[in-house]
């Protein structure tokens, strides 16, 4: 398995984590899901926030070619109407791990 961390620095103003949130649950969101290629291989996707702002979003699969797929997706999509690309810098980094142990606590699904 693979985990991706993309880190959003804080703080961000309430501007850019409304224009964060709406690329992810109306343009990002969707496009994963109607790729099934990487939509069956994401294991998780945890997304943490901060109170300033700042986020980090953690992608676990069960291959490196998915999280490749996936950013080459993102990056390549064309932004919904309305969305102002000067409101969606990008992430401040990013870095891809291979997973050497998984671990459950009592309360995990």
């Amino acid at each position: 398995m693979y985990a991706q961390l993309t880190i959003f620095d804080g703080p961000r103003s309430p501007e850019l984590v409304a224009a964060a949130t709406r690329a992810e649950r109306e343009r990002i969101e969707p496009l994963i899901e109607a790729h099934p290629e990487i939509r069956d291989d994401m294991v998780v996707r945890y997304t943490l926030t901060q109170p300033d702002g700042g986020a980090a979003v953690l992608v676990v699969t069960r291959t490196e070619r998915a999280l490749d797929e996936a950013e080459r997706l993102i990056m390549t999509s064309e932004l919904l109407p309305g969305e102002d690309p000067a409101l969606l810098p990008g992430p401040s980094r990013m870095a891809r791990y291979s997973v050497g142990d998984v671990r459950h606590g009592p309360g995990a699904r």
